[in-house]
């Protein structure tokens, strides 16, 4: 499909960019600081930054996902960056995006970047509208309008929901996108899990363990949800590992199912794995980090009504 001139030129402009986002992440049970707060203070240093971008399907009989997970850990006189792209559909995982590279130190290391066959589309005050991956025949771009509903942690995380489509080479699947950001400092040595659920266009929620607090904690969670046109939000809600399964290369168990209730019981629901994602990473050993993304299904109940619900679900252990 032929791409409007206006979304050309924005592509182009992008790659010529140095840097695009919002104000930088919190990592505290306050305010996030303003960009020019955190590069006075020297907080910019020994963080590490999260910017996702996930598409949904809104449909049930033809499924599709596209996760992109970009990354920024700020050391001494460098900035690590990776990003990395994902497609599944019908139970298939097809990792077409990964680079690693390495940037001077910023002022805003939270900004993500364009860098080799990614392009950003962006517009007004530098909000990201879309990604455009493009290697010979393959092309995959993910369009992003009109802001349907955001939410903002206590941590200063934001998720923003968005009207999005997916662009596979000719064909135009409309859906739904998840933009989130969120940050850590690096001394936390591994990121809460989180999950980006749908059921239909009736409702869309999302769940986020900010501390990375272990599997059963009491309260650990946090989850928005937008069902209907109304914005709800649960302050304080626990997920348990079901049944869980091992993953050799790693010596670590990895969950295939959850429970999930909130504090005050108006919500509710079971989630398992679909199809799964998973690498281990680099280590001393014997226990080597985990990092995961599942499709899932399942049921969730708010205020006695259950919905069906699909999804990814993030996880990562060290």
């Amino acid at each position: 499909m032929k791409r409007p001139p206006l979304l050309v030129l924005l592509a182009a402009l992008a790659s010529l960019a140095a840097a695009c986002g919002r104000s930088e992440p919190g990592t505290h049970e306050s305010p996030a600081s303003t960009p020019a707060e955190s590069s006075t203070s020297g907080n910019s240093h020994g963080r590490v930054y999260e910017r996702n971008f996930v598409f949904m399907t809104l449909t049930k009989d033809s499924t599709v996902i596209v996760p992109w997970l970009f990354t920024t850990a700020t050391l001494p006189g460098t900035e690590d960056r990776e990003v990395r792209g994902y497609l599944a559909r019908g139970g298939v995982w097809d990792p077409f995006y990964h680079q690693e590279w390495e940037t001077p130190p910023s002022r805003a290391p939270w900004r993500i970047l364009p860098h080799g066959n990614l392009h950003l589309l962006v517009g007004n005050a530098d909000a990201i509208e879309g990604l455009v991956f493009e290697d010979g025949p393959r092309k995959l771009e993910l369009d992003m309008s009109n802001s349907l509903i955001t939410w903002t942690g206590r941590r200063g995380q934001q998720f923003q929901l968005l009207n999005a489509a997916v662009y596979l080479s000719d064909q135009r699947i409309p859906g739904v996108a998840l933009d989130m950001s969120r940050a850590r400092e690096s001394r936390e040595t591994q990121s809460g899990d989180w999950a980006f659920l749908v059921s239909g266009d009736s409702l869309q929620m999302v769940l986020e363990n900010p501390t990375a607090a272990s599997p059963g904690t009491n309260g650990a969670y946090r989850a928005w949800a937008r069902l209907d046109f109304r914005d709800l939000h649960w302050p304080e809600v626990t997920v348990n590992w079901a049944e869980v399964r091992a993953y050799q290369p790693a010596h670590q168990d990895v969950p295939v199912s959850w429970t999930l209730k909130s504090d005050d019981e108006d919500l509710g629901g079971t989630l398992h794995v679909e199809s799964a994602q998973i690498q281990a990473g680099e280590g001393k050993g014997p226990l080597l980090p985990v990092d995961a993304l599942f499709t899932v299904s399942g049921t969730v109940r708010i205020q006695g009504t259950a919905y069906r619900v699909l999804g990814i679900f993030r996880h990562t252990r060290s």
